[in-house]
Protein backbone atom coordinates (compact mmCIF):
# COMPACT_ATOMS: atom_id res chain seq x y z
CA UNK A 1 0.00 0.00 0.00
CA UNK A 2 1.64 3.42 -1.16
CA UNK A 3 1.98 5.47 1.92
CA UNK A 4 1.14 9.47 2.09
CA UNK A 5 2.46 12.06 3.66
CA UNK A 6 1.21 15.46 4.69
CA UNK A 7 3.84 18.35 4.74
CA UNK A 8 2.52 21.47 6.32
CA UNK A 9 5.59 23.82 5.90
CA UNK A 10 5.02 27.83 4.67
CA UNK A 11 8.74 28.28 3.09
CA UNK A 12 7.40 27.00 -0.41
CA UNK A 13 10.92 25.97 -1.43
CA UNK A 14 11.95 23.48 1.42
CA UNK A 15 8.37 22.22 0.76
CA UNK A 16 8.71 21.62 -3.03
CA UNK A 17 12.64 19.93 -1.40
CA UNK A 18 11.08 17.85 0.76
CA UNK A 19 8.08 16.52 -1.81
CA UNK A 20 11.16 15.69 -4.60
CA UNK A 21 12.55 13.42 -2.53
CA UNK A 22 9.34 11.82 -0.68
CA UNK A 23 8.23 11.29 -4.68
CA UNK A 24 11.11 9.44 -6.09
CA UNK A 25 10.33 7.47 -2.66
CA UNK A 26 7.54 5.92 -4.21
CA UNK A 27 5.20 8.18 -1.56
CA UNK A 28 1.84 10.34 -2.28
CA UNK A 29 2.74 14.02 -1.22
CA UNK A 30 -0.04 16.62 0.23
CA UNK A 31 1.78 20.42 0.89
CA UNK A 32 -0.21 23.45 2.59
CA UNK A 33 1.45 26.15 4.12
CA UNK A 34 -0.52 26.12 7.59
CA UNK A 35 -1.55 24.43 10.22
CA UNK A 36 -5.64 25.34 9.66
CA UNK A 37 -5.43 23.60 5.79
CA UNK A 38 -4.11 20.63 7.55
CA UNK A 39 -6.49 19.86 10.17
CA UNK A 40 -9.06 19.69 7.33
CA UNK A 41 -6.73 17.53 4.71
CA UNK A 42 -6.34 14.96 7.34
CA UNK A 43 -10.02 14.98 7.93
CA UNK A 44 -10.37 14.30 4.42
CA UNK A 45 -7.46 12.24 3.47
CA UNK A 46 -5.78 8.80 4.70
CA UNK A 47 -2.22 10.68 6.04
CA UNK A 48 0.58 8.22 7.63
CA UNK A 49 2.80 10.82 8.63
CA UNK A 50 3.25 14.45 8.32
CA UNK A 51 6.00 16.68 8.22
CA UNK A 52 5.87 19.49 10.40
CA UNK A 53 6.88 22.53 10.71
CA UNK A 54 6.57 24.95 14.03
CA UNK A 55 7.06 28.66 12.92
CA UNK A 56 3.71 28.89 11.04
CA UNK A 57 1.19 31.67 10.20
CA UNK A 58 -1.65 31.47 12.09
CA UNK A 59 -1.76 28.27 14.33
CA UNK A 60 1.75 27.39 15.37
CA UNK A 61 3.29 23.73 14.90
CA UNK A 62 2.90 22.99 18.68
CA UNK A 63 -0.74 24.06 18.64
CA UNK A 64 -1.49 21.82 15.48
CA UNK A 65 0.02 18.85 17.55
CA UNK A 66 -1.45 19.14 20.48
CA UNK A 67 -4.94 19.44 18.67
CA UNK A 68 -4.79 16.22 16.61
CA UNK A 69 -3.30 14.29 19.12
CA UNK A 70 -6.71 14.26 20.36
CA UNK A 71 -8.00 11.97 18.07
CA UNK A 72 -4.95 11.05 15.92
CA UNK A 73 -1.69 8.80 16.13
CA UNK A 74 -0.81 9.67 13.05
CA UNK A 75 3.55 9.70 12.98
CA UNK A 76 4.73 13.24 12.93
CA UNK A 77 8.06 14.54 12.15
CA UNK A 78 9.03 18.22 12.93
CA UNK A 79 11.31 19.94 10.66
CA UNK A 80 12.31 23.30 13.09
CA UNK A 81 14.85 25.93 12.61
CA UNK A 82 14.34 26.26 16.31
CA UNK A 83 17.52 24.39 17.76
CA UNK A 84 16.77 24.94 21.28
CA UNK A 85 16.78 21.68 23.29
CA UNK A 86 14.00 23.18 25.18
CA UNK A 87 11.56 23.42 21.54
CA UNK A 88 12.53 20.14 21.23
CA UNK A 89 11.77 18.67 24.45
CA UNK A 90 8.19 20.75 24.08
CA UNK A 91 7.72 18.91 20.55
CA UNK A 92 8.64 15.25 21.37
CA UNK A 93 6.40 16.08 24.87
CA UNK A 94 3.01 17.09 23.52
CA UNK A 95 3.20 13.41 20.79
CA UNK A 96 6.15 14.73 17.62
CA UNK A 97 8.05 11.23 16.82
CA UNK A 98 11.11 13.14 15.50
CA UNK A 99 12.76 15.97 15.52
CA UNK A 100 14.95 17.05 12.76
CA UNK A 101 16.40 20.99 12.39
CA UNK A 102 17.28 22.92 10.22
CA UNK A 103 19.36 23.08 7.69
CA UNK A 104 18.90 19.63 7.26
CA UNK A 105 20.09 16.99 4.52
CA UNK A 106 16.90 15.62 2.23
CA UNK A 107 18.79 12.42 2.13
CA UNK A 108 18.31 12.12 5.83
CA UNK A 109 15.01 13.33 5.94
CA UNK A 110 13.98 11.03 3.54
CA UNK A 111 15.18 7.98 5.39
CA UNK A 112 13.97 9.25 8.93
CA UNK A 113 10.63 9.55 7.37
CA UNK A 114 10.99 5.79 5.83
CA UNK A 115 11.64 4.48 9.12
CA UNK A 116 8.64 6.56 10.96
CA UNK A 117 6.39 5.11 8.21
CA UNK A 118 7.51 1.55 8.39
CA UNK A 119 6.88 1.59 12.33
CA UNK A 120 3.56 3.57 11.93
CA UNK A 121 1.94 1.40 8.86
CA UNK A 122 2.97 -2.18 10.39
CA UNK A 123 1.33 -0.58 13.59
CA UNK A 124 -1.73 0.01 11.41
CA UNK A 125 -1.91 -3.22 10.04
CA UNK A 126 -1.33 -5.13 13.31
CA UNK A 127 -4.28 -3.27 15.03
CA UNK A 128 -6.43 -4.06 11.69
CA UNK A 129 -5.33 -7.86 12.64
CA UNK A 130 -4.99 -8.51 16.00
CA UNK A 131 -8.02 -10.66 16.20
CA UNK A 132 -6.08 -12.66 14.06
CA UNK A 133 -3.21 -13.10 14.67
CA UNK A 134 -1.18 -15.59 17.46
CA UNK A 135 -1.01 -13.74 20.71
CA UNK A 136 2.00 -12.99 22.67
CA UNK A 137 1.35 -11.55 26.04
CA UNK A 138 3.23 -9.84 29.07
CA UNK A 139 1.93 -9.65 32.03
CA UNK A 140 3.06 -6.65 34.44
CA UNK A 141 1.48 -4.87 37.63
CA UNK A 142 -2.17 -4.37 36.17
CA UNK A 143 -1.22 -4.47 32.18
CA UNK A 144 -1.62 -6.94 30.10
CA UNK A 145 0.72 -6.80 26.74
CA UNK A 146 -0.34 -8.39 23.16
CA UNK A 147 3.25 -7.97 21.83
CA UNK A 148 1.75 -9.73 18.28
CA UNK A 149 -1.02 -6.84 18.20
CA UNK A 150 0.77 -3.70 19.70
CA UNK A 151 -1.90 -3.99 21.93
CA UNK A 152 -1.80 -3.15 26.32
CA UNK A 153 -5.36 -3.27 28.31
CA UNK A 154 -5.26 -2.40 32.23
CA UNK A 155 -8.33 -4.14 33.42
CA UNK A 156 -9.62 -4.82 30.06
CA UNK A 157 -9.57 -0.84 29.29
CA UNK A 158 -7.41 -0.17 26.43
CA UNK A 159 -4.21 2.19 27.24
CA UNK A 160 -3.25 4.68 24.17
CA UNK A 161 -0.14 4.43 23.25
CA UNK A 162 1.40 5.41 20.04
CA UNK A 163 3.90 3.17 17.97
CA UNK A 164 7.08 4.60 19.15
CA UNK A 165 6.07 4.33 22.86
CA UNK A 166 4.69 0.90 22.41
CA UNK A 167 7.98 -0.47 21.19
CA UNK A 168 10.24 1.70 23.72
CA UNK A 169 7.96 0.18 26.58
CA UNK A 170 7.81 -3.87 24.73
CA UNK A 171 11.57 -3.36 24.52
CA UNK A 172 12.14 -2.70 28.38
CA UNK A 173 9.65 -5.63 28.80
CA UNK A 174 11.55 -8.02 26.97
CA UNK A 175 14.59 -7.18 28.56
CA UNK A 176 13.64 -7.21 32.66
CA UNK A 177 16.47 -6.66 34.96
CA UNK A 178 18.68 -5.82 32.28
CA UNK A 179 19.03 -1.86 32.49
CA UNK A 180 18.85 -0.45 28.93
CA UNK A 181 20.79 2.69 28.30
CA UNK A 182 19.55 5.51 26.50
CA UNK A 183 21.58 4.49 23.42
CA UNK A 184 20.34 0.97 23.52
CA UNK A 185 16.95 2.14 23.30
CA UNK A 186 17.26 4.77 20.62
CA UNK A 187 19.57 2.49 18.34
CA UNK A 188 16.83 -0.31 18.65
CA UNK A 189 13.42 1.63 18.75
CA UNK A 190 14.61 4.71 16.25
CA UNK A 191 16.81 1.84 13.74
CA UNK A 192 19.10 4.49 14.12
CA UNK A 193 22.60 5.15 15.75
CA UNK A 194 22.70 8.89 15.31
CA UNK A 195 20.05 11.31 16.58
CA UNK A 196 18.95 12.99 19.61
CA UNK A 197 18.54 10.70 22.58
CA UNK A 198 16.23 13.59 24.36
CA UNK A 199 13.83 11.98 22.16
CA UNK A 200 14.40 8.55 24.09
CA UNK A 201 13.90 10.67 27.74
CA UNK A 202 10.49 12.69 26.28
CA UNK A 203 9.09 8.94 25.60
CA UNK A 204 9.84 7.36 29.03
CA UNK A 205 8.21 10.51 30.51
CA UNK A 206 5.27 10.24 28.14
CA UNK A 207 4.86 6.19 29.12
CA UNK A 208 5.37 6.72 32.82
CA UNK A 209 2.68 9.82 32.43
CA UNK A 210 0.37 7.06 31.18
CA UNK A 211 1.36 3.78 33.57
CA UNK A 212 2.32 4.79 36.46
CA UNK A 213 0.47 5.86 39.46
CA UNK A 214 2.27 8.52 40.27
CA UNK A 215 4.85 9.25 37.39
CA UNK A 216 7.47 11.27 39.25
CA UNK A 217 7.93 8.08 41.29
CA UNK A 218 7.74 5.46 38.91
CA UNK A 219 7.59 2.24 40.10
CA UNK A 220 7.58 0.53 36.72
CA UNK A 221 10.02 2.57 34.26
CA UNK A 222 12.68 3.02 37.16
CA UNK A 223 15.97 5.18 36.00
CA UNK A 224 18.92 3.80 36.99
CA UNK A 225 21.19 6.45 37.70
CA UNK A 226 24.47 6.90 34.92
CA UNK A 227 22.62 3.75 32.99
CA UNK A 228 19.73 4.50 32.03
CA UNK A 229 15.98 2.57 32.03
CA UNK A 230 14.95 -0.56 33.49
CA UNK A 231 11.69 -2.75 34.53
CA UNK A 232 12.38 -4.92 37.20
CA UNK A 233 11.93 -9.13 36.82
CA UNK A 234 9.77 -8.59 39.90
CA UNK A 235 7.37 -6.62 38.16
CA UNK A 236 6.52 -9.25 35.89
CA UNK A 237 2.61 -11.25 37.16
Amino acid sequence: MKASVLIIEDEIEIAELIKLYLNNEGIDVFHTDNAEAGLLIIKEKKIDLIVLDINLPGMDGFEFLQTIRKDYDTSVVIVSARQDDEDMILGLGVGADDYITKPFSPKVLAARVRANLRRYMNFEELEKTKTKTKTKTIKFMDYVVDAEAYLIKKEDKKISLSPREFEVLLYLLENTGAPKTPEDIYKTVWGNSFGDLTTVAVHIQRLRKKLEKNYTLPEIIETVHGIGYIIRKETLS
